[in-house]
């Protein structure tokens, strides 16, 4: 008996190969692809979207620390998931072991440090800002480095995770009822405070860093919550609320433009745009071929109430709550944070795209040369 695939039509199969070959290529499991640069270590500033425990070391009692939180990972370790987030495949795919958070004192930190936080603003206009994490950063190497040519030499050889910053500058004033024309004229401000990060880091020798932008944050549970109306032309293709993408985008094109200027400003360090926001897109619309619930795309799995399966005043770890019974077949963990397996997907992605931009062979010419 004939197999299924020489059945299909000439055409049809070699599009099926195609679209299979592509999705294998860009999910394997043998995800080594920035080994080639050579990294010695990984440095990260950012929110909840990178944080290994920085924010659970400062709040014992926050439900991060908790199950169901690292549901996945099998215990909880102050990660916004069920269990990986995308730094720790960044990670992976380096050969560098997964960051210790900076606040841990009994964190290990020969191959790089992560001073992500969640809940952190790019403003300054809560403790846990993008200013603070500059200066754990700055102690660090201020107590690492014999000397300022050590430390340009050390950090020459890593990588450096400029964000994601941001999203919280604007979820703060959203959720607390502002609207988007609101919230519009904090974009360039905090814009400018990236870039100035960016530049600090820089300045302590850095060569390779990574700016990611914002996600789609409408096709996110919490807005998708928050913003819902019965305006069917609110809504695009895959169900997200287009003002609030078309927010994200600003966002994303100022970053791009902020990142093109360090281009120029520094013309001897790779900058790259860590795209964040198509990564996304391309696991909600590849959703259904990766293996995701397609009627749960966009319902927490930890989570309670609503179309979305998420409410403001009960959310994941409120003893009220369950966790659904595959995390790995849904897209949001808990309407704000990715599940593991939609962490995994996006970092394959993304390391694919960055990887070329890197320009690792460059990098490391330039470095043998001086």
């Amino acid at each position: 008996m004939a197999s299924t695939n020489c059945m299909l039509p000439g055409f049809v199969f070699s599009v099926f190969i195609l679209i299979t070959s592509s999705l294998s290529f860009i999910t394997s499991n043998h995800e080594h692809v920035l080994c080639g640069c050579e990294f010695d270590a990984i440095y990260q500033l950012g929110d909840s979207i990178a944080d290994t425990g920085n924010y659970v070391q400062q709040n014992p009692s926050a439900a991060f620390a908790r199950l169901p939180y690292g549901e996945t990972f099998k215990k909880p370790t102050g990660r916004c998931s069920d269990g990986l987030l995308m730094i720790d495949y960044i990670a992976m795919s380096a050969g560098i072991p997964f960051l210790d958070a900076y606040l841990n004192k009994d964190g290990v930190f020969d191959h790089g440090v992560n001073f992500a936080v969640a809940g952190a603003t790019a403003m300054p206009v809560i403790s846990r800002c993008l200013s603070e994490q500059l200066d754990w950063m700055f102690s660090y190497f201020n107590a690492t480095c014999h000397d300022d040519k050590d430390c340009f030499k050390k950090n020459g050889r890593a990588l450096f995770m400029v964000g994601e910053i941001g999203g919280n500058d604007y979820n703060g004033p959203l959720f607390g009822g502002k609207t988007l024309d609101d919230v519009k004229p904090f974009v360039p401000g905090v814009v400018q405070t990236i870039k100035h990060a960016a530049k600090t880091v820089i300045a302590y020798g850095a060569t390779r860093l990574v700016v990611p932008g914002n996600f789609p944050i409408g096709c996110f549970p919490v807005y998708l919550t928050i913003f819902q109306t019965n305006d069917t032309a609110a809504y695009d293709d895959l169900h997200c609320l287009i003002e609030l993408n078309k927010f994200s985008i600003y966002h994303n094109d100022l970053l791009r433009k902020a990142i093109d200027e360090l281009k120029e400003e520094h013309p001897e360090v790779i900058v790259v745009y860590g795209d964040y926001y198509n990564a996304f897109l391309w696991l909600l619309r590849k959703a259904d071929m990766l293996g995701f619930d397609p009627k749960s795309l966009q319902k927490a799995c930890c989570g309670i109430g609503g179309d979305c399966n998420f409410d403001l005043s009960s959310m994941c770890g409120d003893p009220t709550v369950t966790i659904c019974e595959n995390p790995e077949k849904r897209v949001s963990w808990d309407g704000v944070h990715l599940t593991q397996r939609a962490y995994k997907l996006m970092a394959a992605w993304l390391i694919r795209d960055i990887y070329p931009k890197l320009q690792c062979e460059y990098i490391a010419s330039y470095s043998s040369a001086v």
